[in-house]
């Protein structure tokens, strides 16, 4: 377990929902809606960093989803959102670089504006694919660095304050699915070439 982040996101927890519920949440729902309605009834789904449950409402119904998080009180606040859920969602604390499910486990794990915060981001994606059957499917709705400039100036200007408290904000997402072993299917931008969604795969052999 990392406890210097464990930590960092146990006191951003208070004033979460007020920093991302009220903007970026609102702005993204109706992408959010569409990035979840991938998730498949008959499938096993993994779920990483539940943080408040803010995603929650943009989950289809019906679900049986296993989630996770580094901090538990992250998973204290979610517990609302949790609770009303049409549909089961099982949570526990932990570190997706050590994570305790056994290999092959998923077929499906879907992030969500997570792998700007991962300390080690593809040792994270790398023990993504372990617990991922052998063709089981990767969707991330992230943030990350760009490579048009002035954005990708401002953003690494933002990271030298903003991975104090919370996320990086110039990380190669792409670049590093792929360099954790995942075949990557489509990249989607929603927003210039920062905010995005990424669809990969485990390979199948």
């Amino acid at each position: 377990m990392n406890f210097h982040c464990q930590k960092k996101w146990d006191r951003a927890a208070g004033t979460f929902d007020i920093m991302a519920g009220r903007g970026p949440e609102n702005r993204w729902r109706d992408a959010k809606r569409a990035f979840f309605s991938a998730m498949k009834p008959n499938h096993r789904i993994l779920f990483l960093a539940m943080g408040t449950g803010l995603d929650i409402p943009c989950f289809p119904t019906g679900l049986t989803i296993d989630s996770i998080d580094i901090s538990p009180k992250m998973l204290e606040k979610a517990q609302p959102r949790i609770a009303v859920y049409d549909g089961q969602i099982h949570t526990q604390v932990m570190d997706v670089h050590n994570m305790s499910f056994e290999d092959e486990t998923f077929d499906q794990v879907f992030t969500s504006c997570t792998f700007c915060s991962v300390p080690d981001p593809v040792k994270g994606l790398e023990s993504l694919k372990r617990v991922l059957k052998p063709g089981g499917e990767l969707h991330m709705f992230e943030h990350t660095g760009s490579s048009l400039f002035p954005f990708s100036f401002m953003l690494h200007l933002m990271t030298l304050l903003t991975s104090q408290i919370g996320p990086d904000m110039n990380r190669k997402t792409v670049t590093n699915v792929r360099a954790a072993g995942f075949e990557v299917d489509r990249v989607n931008n929603l927003f210039l070439d920062v905010v995005k969604t990424i669809h990969a795969r485990k390979p199948a052999g």
